[in-house]
């Protein structure tokens, strides 16, 4: 289900990837569960939920049961938010209270203490508050106080009508840690939001979040990264490549070398992508900055995304082929990030990819390699899907994509980590061969959906000019297994193996 459009009557929580996912925000005078493990993130969202409602002129109250006042400060001022004269902060136990005697029977540890006193305290601090948006932090307290799965429910219930009557948006937490059997607040909020933290086996932990439930609203399901970081919390929403629809002109784009545009039937179409296979040191990454820079000669921009080589070795290695990658890059004609598959979800690349075709009006996106990008996946098939709605949601914005994978092995029968042929529209296909005492390269296409192309297969070498492309290897069988048999005349043997200089 997709997100609606009409925002008029939602309270946005001012974290736009969230706001996507809710379909705007959080429909007013209702009551929310927000659930979590503790380190999820929980009361950060929810106070980026008060400080937009205060940005927008409305009262915020966040009633604290777990937390002291000092502590919401501090965790607040991290992001570098002033929480005072901007939400009203209650602490439902003050800590000074528990030296004192007289109001010890009012204490939440208390065991004398009664449900009801704690749920007419939260009534008197919101009537006298008047807010608009309220923060319950958090349910597992209420829970352990209501000793029984049926008090419990009553007294949400109790919240939920109590809080209704009076045109407020209740945003609940619960921590998941007195009982996470117990859905009893599922079947009462009006929509619940469940946050996870994974704890891959290397790199930094990984969090998402999935809308459990949203009574009577259209919402984006699914799971969808997120990251906390100075500054709050940012959603990244999963991509929809059919919700990301342009039209534009497909024309053959060239690549400046004339032997390779006669390979592909006279260029890569735009708005396609297009797979470099091949193993360890054939050249791929030096076939994608061939597009790269053959867009920059077009006036267009272009980005490359970077898993497996150091950009310093990488801006080192093109200056010495007589490429100007760093040079372009300061002059923002290319975008070259440094993408690290530990620290890096899947969802926050593709919100890096978007940015630069949304925002830079990049027109050809390398990525290198999709085995780095492999790394950031949990599982093989989710990284199936990934790519495929990534390359449609390119394709779909006329952006021509080229993704490299080193095969395992170096010649003979060479394996992929993964298969991802048939959703590139070309496949370029990169190989060792030995001839005359000498390992050389070979260049075929394997697959081209839009139009036709060479099926022969060419010699190709690696220079201070760049990539020389030669003619066909006719005399030759076997190249694509790595031991050719030469067949035909001494006329077609290849010529000295020696680089260009």
């Amino acid at each position: 289900m997709t997100a609606a459009a009409d925002t008029s009557n939602k309270a946005a929580f001012g974290i736009e990837g969230l706001d996507d996912v809710l379909g705007g925000g959080l429909k007013r005078d209702r009551l929310y569960l927000l659930e979590g493990s503790p380190g999820t993130g929980k009361t950060t969202i929810a106070l980026q939920f008060l400080r937009e409602g205060a940005a927008r002129g409305e009262k915020g109250l966040y009633i604290t049961l777990s937390e002291t006042h000092e502590e919401l400060c501090e965790g607040a001022l991290s992001h570098g938010w002033s929480l005072e004269g901007f939400i009203k902060v209650f602490e439902l136990i003050p800590p000074e209270s528990l030296l004192d005697a007289d109001q010890q029977q009012s204490l939440l540890y208390s065991s004398d203490l009664e449900l009801g006193e704690t749920t007419q305290q939260i009534f008197d601090v919101f009537e006298e508050a008047a807010p608009s948006r309220v923060v319950l932090d958090s349910l597992s307290e209420i829970r352990l106080l209501a000793g029984g799965s049926l008090r419990y429910r009553r007294q949400i219930l109790a919240l939920k009508h109590y809080f209704a009557r009076h045109d407020a948006t209740v945003l609940m937490l619960d921590d998941l840690t007195a009982d996470t059997l117990d859905k009893t607040v599922h079947s009462v909020a009006h929509g619940v939001t469940h946050l996870e933290e994974l704890a891959p086996e290397y790199g930094a932990e990984r969090r998402r979040l999935r809308v459990i439930k949203y009574r009577g609203q259209p919402y984006r399901g699914g799971y969808h990264d997120f990251t906390i970081a100075t500054g709050g919390v940012q959603v990244f929403p999963r991509l929809v490549s059919l919700e990301h629809k342009t039209t534009f002109s497909r024309k053959r784009l060239e690549s400046g070398i004339q032997e390779l545009d006669a390979l592909l039937g006279g260029g890569i179409e735009k708005g396609s992508s297009t797979l470099i296979l091949g193993p360890a040191g054939t050249g791929k990454s030096l076939f994608a900055i061939q597009y790269v820079l053959a867009a920059v000669a077009r006036g267009e921009r272009a980005a490359m995304f970077v898993f497996d080589e150091e950009l310093g070795l990488l801006f080192d290695r093109a200056r010495a082929l007589g490429f100007p990658l760093e040079e372009l890059r300061e002059k923002e004609q290319i975008f070259v990030v440094q993408v690290d598959a530990a620290e890096l979800s899947p969802g926050e690349f593709a919100h890096q990819v978007r940015v630069c075709v949304d925002v830079h009006d990049v027109k050809t996106v390398v990525i290198d390699s999709l085995n780095g990008y492999q790394a950031a996946m949990p599982e093989e098939n989710a990284l199936i899907l990934h790519v495929h709605e990534l390359l449609q949601y390119l394709n779909r914005q006329g952006a021509s994509t080229f993704l490299t994978v080193a095969q395992h092995g170096l010649v003979g029968n060479m394996q992929s980590p993964v298969d991802v042929t048939y959703l590139a529209d070309t496949v370029i296909l990169l190989r060792y061969f030995e001839a005359s005492g000498r390992v050389r390269r070979a260049v075929s296409i394997i697959k081209k959906r839009a139009g036709a192309h060479e099926d022969t297969i060419r010699e190709y070498r690696i220079g201070r000019q760049g990539l020389i492309i030669g003619g066909p290897l006719e005399g030759f069988q076997g190249v694509l297994r790595g031991v050719p048999t030469f067949v035909g005349q001494a006329s077609d043997l290849p010529q000295s193996g020696r680089e260009e200089r």
